[in-house]
């Protein structure tokens, strides 16, 4: 996303060139499917294309276009040869940097949409010059975007991992642990609450894996390894439905590849019989 999208708040004057427009219905997108690819809609202004928007929010730069996100009505049909299509079923339809460019419109938009009105006082903000920020003119109050971090964290037991399913996850899934960081705590804190909470173990020797935006709607995931320290699994109620060790030639049905979850467990499973080779 780095190499190609340049984060912009001030939009430019004029557009010469058609923009890339991320149009959205609620958490659905406007695209144009071409077989198993996706496309966004270019034009100077969306309503070339045939929406009229609520409102309208500039983004940035992608490849050198400019792109702006916006909200259309629940009730406005796609135009003739476009559709409304879910972020997820995007996913390797469409290039992985310009999917995180979407993830990152929606957020934009949505933020946008909730902040109209000051939630201290009650009245009606505006966009605050040279930030991505609304302020507030009764009170002052400046309303940012939100972002709500959320610890995962993958269990490992020597050759085993810890994966749980949550009530909501599709039939059979089993993914690592997550859960959102509290007011006041570290993401190892974090981390070392939520294991003991939804499973009741400890874990020791946290690391660092990476992070991934998560517009599902506003989180950003932040990924770890750890190893078992001790206890014996008992899954919280209504949180966790089973956990289990699971052996790498046993494993359940495992998270989508959009998922930085899914990246976690292969990358650890790779580590795994990456050193059970050394030492065989």
């Amino acid at each position: 996303m780095a190499d190609l999208f340049i984060p912009l708040i001030v939009p430019p004057a004029s557009i010469a060139e058609p923009a890339l427009w991320f149009a959205f219905q609620g958490n659905q997108v406007l695209v144009r499917r071409e077989e198993t690819r996706a496309q966004l809609p270019v034009g100077t202004h969306i309503r070339e294309i045939g929406v009229e928007p609520i409102r309208v929010q500039y983004i940035g730069q992608y490849a050198g276009q400019h792109c702006f996100s916006c909200e259309v009505a629940a009730d406005v049909p796609a135009p003739g040869g476009l559709s409304w299509a879910g972020l997820r079923s995007l996913f390797g339809a469409i290039d992985d940097r310009l999917f995180a460019v979407i993830g990152r419109a929606i957020q934009i938009m949505d933020w946008d949409r909730s902040h109209q009105f000051c939630g201290r006082c009650g009245t009606p903000t505006v966009m605050k010059t040279g930030e991505l920020a609304r302020q507030c003119p009764g009170c002052g109050q400046t309303h940012y975007p939100r972002i709500a971090p959320a610890v995962m964290a993958l269990v490992r037991r020597g050759d085993r991992l810890l994966l749980a399913r949550s009530p909501h996850f599709p039939p059979g899934m089993h993914s690592a642990l997550a859960g959102f960081v509290e007011p006041g705590e570290s993401l190892e804190q974090c981390l070392r609450r939520e294991v003991r909470e939804e499973v009741g173990l400890e874990v020791t020797d946290l690391r660092y894996f990476s992070s991934q935006p998560w517009p599902f709607p506003h989180s950003l995931m932040i990924a770890f390894t750890c190893e078992y320290a001790g206890g014996e699994i008992v899954p919280e109620p209504g949180e966790i439905e089973a956990a289990a060790w699971f052996d790498l030639d046993n494993l359940p049905v495992l998270p989508n590849r959009i998922s930085i979850a899914r990246r976690l467990i292969d990358a650890t499973i790779a580590q795994i019989r990456s050193e059970k080779a050394v030492t065989n």
